[in-house]
């Protein structure tokens, strides 16, 4: 049949039982959401499949986290943007800030850091996982749009300066995390707009 893909047979209702690695992962996004940790042997079991299918599929529990991460903040990045009237510095200023906002009040997210500040800030601040690179990445092309649009003169190269703006995200929204602070995403967007007039 013409139209028996891997993928018709996965997005089908009526699909072989079979797990695959997309129902494990939203097996463990669901529970993400829910505030829970995610263990590698009970989400195997869950799915129905063995730990090292498990991690054949997802790669390690950090992957995983920073996958699940990934997929809560890209649209979250975009409804930011799409909110955002401002253009230029302002503009970038003004989404990062209203991103920052939701990633602090989401109570998964301060469940995350309070159940595994260290884990989480692995994940959500080095290399171990793909977030950082893919959200430096994502604030790259919101800088390059402005600057093809002449609205933005950037004080220095564009992924360094997203780079330079995740970071300050970073430390004022995982602050409690990294200094015993209060989260503070005004201060970063603050901080953005300073960086960016």
């Amino acid at each position: 049949m013409a139209n028996d893909t891997a993928l018709a047979r996965q997005l089908s209702p009526d699909r072989p039982g079979r797990p695959t690695a997309l129902d494990a992962f939203k097996a463990a996004r669901r529970k993400f959401i829910a505030g829970e940790r995610i263990e590698m042997q009970a989400l195997a079991e869950e799915v129905g499949t063995s730990r090292v299918t498990l991690h054949r599929w997802v790669g390690s529990r950090d992957l995983l986290l920073g996958e699940i991460l990934w997929s809560l903040t890209e649209p979250t990045l975009q409804d930011a943007r799409n909110a955002t009237r401002k253009r230029g510095g302002a503009g970038v200023a003004e989404t990062w800030g209203r991103f920052l906002r939701v990633v602090n009040s989401a109570r998964f997210m301060r469940s995350f850091l309070e159940r595994e500040p260290e884990i989480a800030l692995r994940v959500l601040t080095t290399k171990r996982a793909p977030l950082q690179a893919r959200l430096v990445d994502a604030v790259s092309e919101m800088i390059s749009v402005e600057v093809e649009a002449g609205r933005l003169k950037p004080p220095m190269e564009v992924h360094d300066l997203a780079y330079v703006i995740v970071r300050l995200g970073e430390s004022f929204v995982y602050s409690d995390v990294i200094t015993g602070g209060e989260p503070d995403p005004e201060k970063a967007e603050q901080a953005t707009a300073a960086l960016l007039r």
